[in-house]
């Protein structure tokens, strides 16, 4: 399984353990300072992009020295550094893209990030994205049914409609279940759930959702 890990240049102390992500097949890709990050935990991003004007000097040389297929932008263009990777990833056809460095510091930034997630599902590509930082791991899902299997580092689970309604969704195994539910752009109502057994379900008929796991 092809898996691509992309990491930005969000704050570090957001960043979860990345040794637990360093698998045999995984692409690593750096964004602008996230790739700086990469080369000082050791991990040399097979390939890297950005305008790097979030990094010094120094720390530039030190990225041209390490990385071989360096992709460089001017900051004045239509795509963030993120977005850029992320097309990337993307034409490689892999089955996981997990992004790091992608929350905490800039508001604008991290709501870019999270709509970012929505590009498999308007290519009506097999390709999943996950969103991931210390205390979240965040994904998005069209219509379908999906299981959930418990996590007891990320017990809580949120779904949060990113389309102005998302209609038919129904939520089994879960501490507060629902059944056929309608909910709109800004409802509250499926915040912070648990799962109560091993595994549950959740299903809808229409609509995004943004689903997200964590803990405090």
């Amino acid at each position: 399984m092809m898996i691509i890990n992309i990491l930005a240049g969000g704050p570090e102390d957001l960043l979860p353990d990345l040794t637990e992500y360093i698998e045999e097949d995984a692409i690593w890709v750096g964004v602008d300072r996230g790739v700086f990050h990469l080369i000082s935990r050791s991990i040399t991003p097979a390939i890297a992009f950005g305008d790097f004007d979030s990094v010094t000097k120094a720390e530039l040389a030190v990225i041209e020295d390490k990385v071989t297929k360096l992709k460089k932008f001017i900051p004045e263009k239509d795509e963030t550094d993120m977005e850029l990777a992320l097309n990337w990833a993307l034409k490689q056809q892999p089955e996981k893209i997990q992004l790091f460095g992608a929350t905490g510091g800039r508001l604008d930034h991290l709501l870019a990030n999270v709509q970012l997630l929505i590009h498999p599902l308007n290519a009506k590509t097999e390709t999943e994205i996950f969103l991931i930082d210390r205390y979240n791991i965040a994904f998005l899902k069209g219509p379908g049914t999906y299981t959930l299997k418990k996590r007891w580092d990320k017990k809580y689970i949120s779904f949060v409609p990113l389309t102005l309604d998302v209609f038919g969704i129904t939520l089994d195994g879960f501490k507060y279940p629902l059944k056929n539910r309608h909910i709109s752009l800004g409802s509250t109502l499926c915040i912070s759930n648990e799962l109560i057994s091993d595994y549950g379900t959740f299903s809808f008929s229409e609509g995004i959702l943004l689903v997200i796991r964590s803990h405090d």
